[in-house]
C-alpha cells in the first residue's frame, strides 16, 4: 500500500540537530520505507544525504527506495574521465552525478531500482540487505538462482551482475545502498560506461567491469513494480513494520529542511569535477599537414578539475614555438572541461584576426584536445 508522506500525518522522523523544528519529529516505531517521487539523480541523492546527515535512526531503520532519468553516478573518489564517455554524454543529454559513497559507477535509468538501508552503525550489516533481496525475489519467482557474493554484488544463474553495492559509514548513521537491474537499458549502460580518453594516469578507484542482465530478461514478469513490493513486504516482516510505503518529494523543504543547498551541491561542476583525485594525461595525436601526419604530444597534470601542468609540443614549423607556449600558458589554472578550453583559445585567436592560416590550425589542435575533456 502506497500512502503521501507529508507534514499531516504521524510518520515523521525524530532529527538529530541542526535541524529546523519544521522537519521530522516522530518516526513509527520499528522502521519505515519510502519511496521518492522524483527522478532526478541530484534530488534522490540528496535526500538520502540529508537523513543520514540529521535521522535519528536507533531502533527506526530505513528502506528507501528511488529512481532516475538516464544518468551516470560515480564513486566519491573517482576519476570521471576514466569511468565514463563524457562526450557521448554531453550529447545526449545524460546527467553525471557524483555521490557521497564510494564504489563503481553505474547506470541509472527507470529501469534501474535503487535501494538506500539507513540504519545505525552498530546495526550496519550489508550481506543481511542483500540477503533480504534475495529472499524478496525467491518469494516472487522461486525458480531465480540469485546469490550474494562476497564483493557484495548479486549474481543471477552464477555469471550476471544483478546488483552493485556501495555505502557511507558515518559517526552514529549509515547507509548501503544498490541497485537492481529489473529492464535498464544495456546498450546505453555499454556504451556510456566506456572510457574512450587515452593516456589518463591517476589513483582514482576504478570501476570493475562485469557482464550484466536484466532480471525482465529472466522473467517478463518482474517489472520494477512488482520487485519494490516484494522487496517491501520482505523488509517490513523482516523488521516487524508494516508493510506501507511512504511517497516523498525530495524537494519539499517544509519536510527535508535544507535539502535544496545539498542539491545545489551535488550539481555543481566543483563536487562533480572539481573532486575528483589528481591526474594526468599523458598522450599523443596526430594531424594531416599538406599530406603528412604530424605527431602532437600532450601533457597535462590535473588537480582539483583544472589545470596544473600544461605541456602541449607541436612541429615548429607548422604550430610556431610562441604561440604553442601562449596556449600552453593560458590554459594553465583552467577547468579541464571543452567548454572552457574552447573560450580561451577563442580569445587567444584574436589576436591574430586576420591569420586564417593560423586559425585553421589552432583550431584543429583545440579539437583534438576536447576530444581528451
Amino acid at each position: 500500500i502506497m500512502i503521501p508522506f507529508s507534514m499531516k500525518n504521524c510518520f515523521q522522523f525524530l532529527c538529530n540537530h541542526k535541524v529546523p523544528a519544521a522537519g521530522f519529529k516522530t518516526t513509527p516505531k520499528g522502521g519505515l520505507i519510502l519511496q521518492s517521487v522524483s527522478n532526478d539523480v541530484y534530488q534522490n541523492l540528496a535526500v538520502e544525504d540529508w537523513i543520514h546527515d540529521y535521522i535519528s535512526l536507533e531502533g527506526k531503520p530505513v528502506l528507501f527506495f528511488w529512481r532516475n532519468s538516464p544518468s551516470v553516478v560515480i564513486g566519491r573518489h573517482q576519476n570521471p574521465w576514466q569511468e565514463c564517455n563524457l562526450n557521448l554524454m554531453r550529447e545526449e543529454g545524460i546527467k553525471l552525478a557524483r555521490r557521497k559513497s564510494g564504489g563503481g559507477t553505474v547506470y541509472h535509468d527507470l529501469g534501474n531500482i535503487n535501494m538506500t538501508f539507513f540504519t545505525t552503525k552498530n546495526k550496519y550489516d550489508r550481506m543481511e540487505n542483500l540477503q533480504l533481496i534475495v529472499r524478496a525475489l525467491n518469494a516472487v519467482q522461486p525458480q531465480l538462482d540469485v546469490q550474494a557474493t562476497k564483493r557484495f554484488d548479486l549474481l543471477l544463474d552464477g555469471q550476471f551482475k544483478i546488483s552493485g553495492t556501495a555505502s557511507k559509514i558515518g559517526r552514529t548513521n549509515t547507509y548501503h545502498h544498490c541497485t537492481l537491474l529489473c529492464s535498464t537499458d544495456r546498450t546505453a549502460l555499454s556504451s556510456l560506461l566506456k572510457s574512450p580518453y587515452q593516456g589518463i594516469e591517476s589513483r582514482a578507484t576504478a570501476s570493475i567491469p562485469s557482464t550484466v542482465k536484466n532480471l525482465l530478461e529472466k522473467d517478463p514478469t518482474l517489472t520494477c513494480e512488482v520487485l519494490m513490493s516484494a522487496i517491501a513486504a520482505e523488509y517490513a516482516a523482516h523488521h516487524h513494520i508494516k508493510n506501507h510505503v511512504h511517497l516523498i518529494n525530495p524537494a519539499d523543504e517544509t519536510v527535508f529542511p535544507g535539502v535544496n543547498s545539498k542539491v545545489q551541491e551535488l550539481r555543481s561542476w566543483e563536487w562533480i569535477y572539481g573532486r575528483t583525485p589528481k591526474f594526468s594525461v599523458n598522450t599523443t595525436f596526430n594531424v594531416l599537414h599538406e599530406q603528412t601526419h604530424l605527431e602532437i604530444k600532450v601533457f597535462l597534470d590535473i588537480k582539483d578539475g583544472r589545470i596544473e601542468i600544461c605541456n602541449i609540443k607541436a612541429p615548429d614549423h607548422w604550430l610556431p614555438l610562441e604561440l604553442c607556449d601562449q596556449l600552453n600558458s593560458s590554459l594553465i589554472g583552467s577547468k579541464f572541461c571543452p567548454i572552457e578550453t574552447a573560450m580561451l583559445t577563442n580569445i587567444l585567436l584574436r589576436t591574430y584576426p586576420g591569420d586564417y592560416k593560423l586559425h585553421s590550425k589552432w583550431n584543429i589542435l583545440c579539437e583534438k584536445m576536447r576530444g581528451i575533456m
